[in-house]
């Protein structure tokens, strides 16, 4: 009896359905590797503790403690767990470049938080990718909320913000009470598709605060006041209404 070739998708399916009986009969969760350093063994956290003692008193208390596994679950895990095996830094001296920093490369921080390497991949994001700014710069890795300033501190976590984009801060006569709820009320701070990192494309940002009535035909009112002729020149601020979003010094409706 002849039997018919294989052909090319018939092998392609075959070495599919292999991959996957492999991987499904191995590996039934999600499992992220730590980074390797060649030649390089775990030691565990207690090791680094003996130099950096600062890092390790505060680690206890901070939100990515919480995710260490205990017991023998943890062995190959803890400060080495980003910082990659740390016996050719410790046999070293604590030499350069024999353990990995977080400060120099996101790579790192992407492996447990895989969607903000999207965010950062977007036209419009924080300067990460081209090394102007790290992760370290607006989260805490070895203490305390991992977002600086975060929980329901949005006062302090605007702080963070307003160390680079000053001109934000005010104090402001006419301030924008967005600014109560936080920078990100309307901004994403990893990225966005929108410019200046805006978590909405257009006027629908304001409207989601600022709602829009029509209490009678042809007229829509918005704040207590009539936009039918204003809404086909533009967005609020690009319209050159409301170019003030963040505050104002002189006008009661963030126009100048």
């Amino acid at each position: 009896m002849k039997t018919k070739p294989l052909t090319i998708l018939g092998a392609l399916g075959a070495i599919l359905l292999v991959i996957n009986v492999v991987s499904c009969s191995t590996v039934t969760r999600t499992v992220n590797l730590p980074p390797e350093i060649p030649g390089a063994t775990f030691m565990g956290s207690q090791s680094c503790a003996e130099c950096h003692a600062e890092k390790n008193k505060h680690f206890a208390g901070s939100d990515h403690a919480r995710l260490k596994a205990q017991g023998a679950n943890a062995e190959n895990v803890g400060c080495e767990s980003c910082h990659g095996p740390a016996s050719v830094h410790i046999k070293s001296g604590g030499a350069a470049r024999t353990i990995i920093n977080p400060r120099q490369s996101p790579e790192t921080c992407y492996q447990c938080h895989l969607d903000k390497r999207g965010s950062f991949n977007t036209a419009h994001h924080h300067p990460l990718q081209e090394g102007k700014v790290s992760c370290g710069d607006c989260h805490n890795p070895h203490e305390g909320r991992a977002v600086k300033g975060g929980g329901t501190s949005m006062a302090a976590a605007n702080e963070t913000c307003f160390k680079c984009h000053t001109a934000q801060r005010g104090p402001f006569v006419f301030e924008h009470e967005a600014l109560r709820e936080g920078c990100t009320s309307c901004h994403s701070p990893h990225g966005s598709v929108n410019q200046r990192m805006l978590t909405e494309r257009n006027q629908i940002l304001c409207l989601k605060c600022h709602m829009q009535t029509q209490v009678a035909p042809g007229k829509i009112i918005i704040g207590g006041h009539e936009h039918t002729d204003d809404l086909p020149r533009g967005t609020c601020w690009s319209a050159g209404c409301h170019e003030a979003v963040h505050g104002s010094q002189i006008n009661r409706s963030l126009r100048f």
